[in-house]
Parts: structure tokens; sequence; C-alpha cells
């Protein structure tokens, strides 16, 4: 099981790629890893998209590590000249980038079950930097690592959320964040005023409002989210007696 701290626990997630920025390929792996770590009570504070440049992932890995409890990131560690995030975290750590013993074995084993020639381009799946654990990968076998607190995963989102699911039972997770919805007829134009009183009221609570707009008329999702329930629950009970008076007013 997960190792739960009373405490927060952040997280930060770093994409890597220039076939994200450049729009060729849709990043699928946020929102996935955004729903993953809330239901493990990790909150996720920040994302970043980066090139495949080295200067900039180190720039970002070191920014990024030392702000949160865990880093996350996503992408650059296949078998080509521009996958270069084993490089560019290993320099982030000052340490060097050599073949892991254990990643050696597993790719070894694996291409020689298939038949084809373990080339020096497929070794490359096999470098971490000195001193990282493994993360199993059960769709390719070539693992994500995981050094100090920046775990290192594919960006292909099959491969990376089985990666996810191998890490999970070993992260420091936090107290889960709950919600609460309220359907409310107003637009955010009439609501806006009260509303912020009411989130003043409720400190412990965060009060988000979401604008709809179906069959012609403007509609509001209340969502108020915390990770103490009864705060929850008496923030809500505002809302509604809030509703309840523009409503009569009408």
């Amino acid at each position: 099981m997960p190792n739960q701290s009373a405490s927060p626990v952040t997280a930060a997630m770093l994409v890597i790629g220039d076939e994200i920025l450049s729009g060729r390929t849709k990043d699928k792996n946020i929102g996935f890893v955004a729903d993953y770590l809330n239901n493990l009570g990790i909150d996720l504070i920040e994302v970043r998209i980066v090139a495949d440049e080295e200067e900039h992932i180190v720039d970002a890995v070191n920014a990024l590590r030392a702000r949160y409890t865990h880093v996350f990131t996503s992408g650059g560690i296949g078998p080509t000249h521009d996958d270069i995030t084993a490089d560019a975290i290993s320099k982030a750590f000052n340490l060097p980038c050599e073949f892991h013993p254990e990643a050696m074995a597993l790719l070894t084993k694996h291409y020689k079950a298939r038949n084809m020639e373990y080339t020096d381009a497929r070794m490359r799946m096999a470098r971490t930097p000195r001193g990282a654990k493994l993360i199993d990968n059960p769709i390719s076998i070539a693992p994500g690592f995981i050094i100090e607190n920046v775990h290192v995963m594919a960006g292909v989102p099959v491969i990376m959320q089985a990666m996810m699911d191998a890490l999970a039972p070993s992260l420091k997770t936090g107290t889960k964040m709950l919600s609460q919805s309220v359907d409310c007829p107003f637009g955010e134009g009439t609501i806006g005023g009260p509303l912020g009183e009411i989130q003043d009221r409720h400190p412990n609570t965060m009060i988000g409002s979401y604008p709809q707009f179906r069959d012609g008329s403007y509609s509001t999702q209340i969502v108020i989210r915390s990770k103490d329930a009864p705060a929850i629950d008496a923030a809500k009970v505002d809302v509604e007696e809030m509703l309840a008076r523009l409503k009569s007013s009408k």
C-alpha cells in the first residue's frame, strides 16, 4: 500500500517532447495523471511541457524536484537519438548516465525471446542515472526509472499508465481530496458576489464555479472541494441557502 502522510503531498508533471509542442502529438497523459494522483491523495500543483533540449529539461527537473514531493515525467526514454531524458535527468542530479544491469538483463531476454537483435539503439533504453531504481513496464519491457523524488516514465499513454500502476504502491500519498457539486440555475454574474463571501467564510474549502450554456440560457455548476468532509457539508449548506434566496427574489 502507498505510504500515507498526514501533511500535504504535492506533485508536478513534466511532459517532454517536441512533438507535443508542435501539435503533432496530442497529450493524453496529463489528465490521466491528474485523476490518478487525486485518487491517491497527491495534489498535482504544476505541469510543464518542454522541448527535447537538455538544458530545458535539466532546469525544469531541478526547479520542480526542489519544490514538490514528487515529480513525474513522461516522454523521451525511447531508442532514438532525440530520446535524451535519461541523459538530462542524470545531468540534473550530477550523476553519470550508464547501462542499468537489471534493465540490460530484461531487454536482452526480451529481444532474444523475440529473435530480434539487441541493437545499440535498443540498448539506449537500458540507460539510467547511476543508482536509479527501475519502474516496471509490462507492456514493452523497457523500464522507467526513479531517482530520488523524480519518476521517469514513457510518453506512450498505454505504457505510461502501466508504469503508474507499477509505481503507485511505493508512492508517499496524502489525504484524498473530496468534492461535492451543486447545480445552479443562474449565471456567474449573478452568483459571483455572494459566492465569494461564502468562500471567505469557509477557508478550508475551495469553491469553484463552472459556467454552462444550454437550451439558450446560462447556468453554473458549483463545485466545493476539501480534504475535510464536514467543511464541504457546511459550505454546501451556505451555497444552497444562497441559491434559495436568489430564487425567491426572482
